[in-house]
Protein backbone atom coordinates (compact mmCIF):
# COMPACT_ATOMS: atom_id res chain seq x y z
CA UNK A 1 0.00 0.00 0.00
CA UNK A 2 1.36 3.63 -0.75
CA UNK A 3 1.74 6.34 1.84
CA UNK A 4 -0.18 8.73 -0.09
CA UNK A 5 -4.43 8.71 0.66
CA UNK A 6 -6.95 9.44 -1.57
CA UNK A 7 -8.86 12.16 -1.14
CA UNK A 8 -12.06 12.16 0.88
CA UNK A 9 -13.97 12.68 -2.70
CA UNK A 10 -12.10 9.79 -4.44
CA UNK A 11 -14.70 7.29 -6.01
CA UNK A 12 -15.74 4.28 -4.11
CA UNK A 13 -15.84 1.05 -6.03
CA UNK A 14 -16.43 -2.29 -4.62
CA UNK A 15 -14.08 -4.95 -6.42
CA UNK A 16 -13.37 -8.40 -6.52
CA UNK A 17 -10.47 -9.79 -4.16
CA UNK A 18 -8.11 -11.93 -6.37
CA UNK A 19 -4.38 -13.29 -5.59
CA UNK A 20 -2.84 -10.12 -7.01
CA UNK A 21 -4.97 -8.34 -4.21
CA UNK A 22 -5.90 -10.40 -0.94
CA UNK A 23 -3.00 -9.70 1.22
CA UNK A 24 -3.76 -5.93 0.80
CA UNK A 25 -7.24 -6.37 1.87
CA UNK A 26 -5.61 -8.31 4.47
CA UNK A 27 -3.77 -6.63 6.12
CA UNK A 28 -5.75 -3.56 6.53
CA UNK A 29 -6.93 -5.22 9.77
CA UNK A 30 -3.91 -4.65 10.93
CA UNK A 31 -4.54 -0.58 10.30
CA UNK A 32 -7.02 -0.92 13.34
CA UNK A 33 -7.22 -0.31 16.69
CA UNK A 34 -7.45 -2.97 19.25
CA UNK A 35 -10.69 -1.74 20.87
CA UNK A 36 -11.68 -2.21 16.76
CA UNK A 37 -10.22 -5.76 16.09
CA UNK A 38 -12.31 -6.65 19.41
CA UNK A 39 -15.19 -5.99 17.24
CA UNK A 40 -14.81 -7.17 13.57
CA UNK A 41 -13.02 -9.80 12.61
CA UNK A 42 -9.85 -9.94 10.35
CA UNK A 43 -10.41 -9.94 6.75
CA UNK A 44 -8.69 -12.71 5.97
CA UNK A 45 -10.55 -14.35 8.43
CA UNK A 46 -13.78 -13.08 6.87
CA UNK A 47 -12.33 -14.06 3.32
CA UNK A 48 -12.26 -17.86 4.36
CA UNK A 49 -15.44 -17.95 6.12
CA UNK A 50 -16.73 -17.06 2.51
CA UNK A 51 -15.36 -19.56 0.75
CA UNK A 52 -17.20 -21.70 3.20
CA UNK A 53 -20.62 -20.42 2.84
CA UNK A 54 -23.16 -21.16 0.37
CA UNK A 55 -24.69 -17.40 1.39
CA UNK A 56 -21.86 -15.04 1.37
CA UNK A 57 -20.56 -12.56 -1.47
CA UNK A 58 -17.78 -10.17 -0.71
CA UNK A 59 -15.65 -7.30 -1.83
CA UNK A 60 -12.72 -5.16 -1.48
CA UNK A 61 -13.42 -1.07 -0.80
CA UNK A 62 -11.59 0.95 -3.05
CA UNK A 63 -10.95 4.39 -3.52
CA UNK A 64 -10.09 5.47 -6.08
CA UNK A 65 -7.29 2.81 -6.59
CA UNK A 66 -5.86 2.21 -3.14
CA UNK A 67 -7.30 -0.54 -1.41
CA UNK A 68 -9.41 0.77 1.94
CA UNK A 69 -12.07 -1.29 3.34
CA UNK A 70 -13.56 -4.55 3.13
CA UNK A 71 -17.33 -5.59 2.94
CA UNK A 72 -19.25 -8.97 3.03
CA UNK A 73 -23.24 -9.64 3.16
CA UNK A 74 -25.02 -12.95 3.60
CA UNK A 75 -27.92 -13.18 1.53
CA UNK A 76 -30.40 -15.80 3.31
CA UNK A 77 -30.60 -17.70 6.99
CA UNK A 78 -28.14 -20.48 7.04
CA UNK A 79 -27.81 -22.15 10.51
CA UNK A 80 -24.13 -23.71 9.71
CA UNK A 81 -23.15 -19.71 9.00
CA UNK A 82 -24.46 -18.68 12.47
CA UNK A 83 -27.10 -16.03 10.74
CA UNK A 84 -30.80 -15.84 11.02
CA UNK A 85 -31.68 -13.59 9.02
CA UNK A 86 -34.71 -14.21 6.46
CA UNK A 87 -33.21 -11.20 3.92
CA UNK A 88 -29.95 -9.36 3.31
CA UNK A 89 -27.50 -9.35 6.23
CA UNK A 90 -23.93 -7.09 6.03
CA UNK A 91 -22.02 -9.60 7.71
CA UNK A 92 -18.49 -7.96 7.95
CA UNK A 93 -17.76 -3.94 7.36
CA UNK A 94 -14.46 -2.68 7.93
CA UNK A 95 -12.83 0.40 6.77
CA UNK A 96 -8.80 0.62 7.34
CA UNK A 97 -7.40 2.91 10.67
CA UNK A 98 -6.04 5.37 8.14
CA UNK A 99 -9.11 5.48 5.83
CA UNK A 100 -11.79 6.05 8.53
CA UNK A 101 -14.10 9.15 8.56
CA UNK A 102 -13.70 9.93 5.08
CA UNK A 103 -17.15 8.47 4.11
CA UNK A 104 -15.87 5.59 2.72
CA UNK A 105 -17.95 2.97 4.09
CA UNK A 106 -21.01 5.12 4.24
CA UNK A 107 -20.60 5.46 0.13
CA UNK A 108 -19.90 1.81 0.14
CA UNK A 109 -23.00 0.98 2.14
CA UNK A 110 -24.74 3.19 -0.69
CA UNK A 111 -22.84 0.85 -3.53
CA UNK A 112 -24.68 -1.87 -1.67
CA UNK A 113 -28.15 -0.31 -1.64
CA UNK A 114 -27.98 0.74 -4.88
CA UNK A 115 -27.84 -3.40 -5.63
CA UNK A 116 -30.16 -4.38 -3.92
CA UNK A 117 -32.87 -1.96 -4.49
CA UNK A 118 -31.96 -2.97 -8.51
CA UNK A 119 -33.09 -6.66 -6.85
CA UNK A 120 -36.24 -5.82 -5.64
CA UNK A 121 -34.74 -6.11 -1.66
CA UNK A 122 -35.88 -3.08 0.51
CA UNK A 123 -33.98 -3.40 3.76
CA UNK A 124 -30.57 -4.74 4.60
CA UNK A 125 -29.70 -5.78 8.35
CA UNK A 126 -26.36 -5.90 10.39
CA UNK A 127 -25.04 -6.71 13.96
CA UNK A 128 -22.85 -4.90 16.71
CA UNK A 129 -21.17 -4.93 19.60
CA UNK A 130 -21.55 -1.89 21.91
CA UNK A 131 -18.98 -0.55 24.25
CA UNK A 132 -15.80 0.81 23.06
CA UNK A 133 -14.52 1.24 19.57
CA UNK A 134 -18.57 0.47 18.80
CA UNK A 135 -19.80 1.01 15.39
CA UNK A 136 -23.20 2.23 16.99
CA UNK A 137 -23.04 5.72 15.73
CA UNK A 138 -22.34 4.78 12.35
CA UNK A 139 -24.69 2.66 11.71
CA UNK A 140 -27.14 4.99 13.41
CA UNK A 141 -26.05 8.22 11.10
CA UNK A 142 -27.12 6.11 7.87
CA UNK A 143 -30.65 5.41 9.21
CA UNK A 144 -30.07 1.77 10.69
CA UNK A 145 -32.48 1.02 13.53
CA UNK A 146 -32.35 -1.38 16.88
CA UNK A 147 -34.95 -4.48 15.82
CA UNK A 148 -34.93 -5.44 19.30
CA UNK A 149 -33.24 -8.77 18.26
CA UNK A 150 -29.61 -9.54 19.26
CA UNK A 151 -27.02 -11.83 17.40
CA UNK A 152 -25.00 -13.54 20.43
CA UNK A 153 -23.95 -10.41 22.22
CA UNK A 154 -24.33 -8.45 19.31
CA UNK A 155 -27.65 -5.41 18.29
CA UNK A 156 -29.08 -6.60 15.63
CA UNK A 157 -30.40 -3.45 13.29
CA UNK A 158 -32.29 -2.98 10.06
CA UNK A 159 -31.57 0.00 7.12
CA UNK A 160 -34.99 -0.23 5.60
CA UNK A 161 -34.95 2.06 1.97
CA UNK A 162 -37.51 2.77 -0.28
CA UNK A 163 -37.63 0.39 -3.62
Amino acid sequence: MSDEYPAADAEVTLRRINAQTVSDICDLSETLSEEQRNKVADNGTSIAEAHFSENAWFRAIYADDMPVGFIMLHIGADHDDGIDCPGVFLWRLMIGGPFQGKGYGEKAIGLVIRDLKARGIGELYTSYGLGAASPEGFYKRLGFRETGDMYDDEVEAVLKFDL
